[in-house]
Formats: structure tokens, sequence, C-alpha cells
């Protein structure tokens, strides 16, 4: 879970610094790939919470 945060947190870094370097009329280009952590991180993390309801419930479907 602490990975998930990591990533969400840099990518959300990435996404201020993209909006800061615009008002400036600055750009670099490799925030966009930085940025993809967010959703990669908040990816781990969902996957993360449904994977422990699963296990607390005793099944992995769901039902």
């Amino acid at each position: 879970m602490i990975a998930a945060v990591a990533l969400f947190t840099v990518g959300l870094l990435a996404v201020i610094a993209i909006f800061v370097l615009g008002a400036l009329d600055r750009q670099a280009s490799w925030l966009w790939a930085v940025s993809m952590a967010l959703p990669i991180g908040l990816g781990v993390a969902v996957a993360h919470i449904v994977r422990a309801n699963a296990a607390r419930r005793g099944t992995r479907s769901g039902r």
C-alpha cells in the first residue's frame, strides 16, 4: 500500500509541476511520463483494497 501512495504522490507532484511550468511558459516533456505514476498508483491502491476485502470475506469473486 505504501508503494501505491508513493506512486500516486509522485504522479500528483508531476501534474502540479506541469501546470506550474506551463504558467511560466516552460516545459519539461519528461514530466508527462512521470505523471503516469498517478493513475498507476491509484490502480495499485484499488487492487490492494479489493484483494484485502475479498480475502477477509474468504472468496475472490466477491460473492
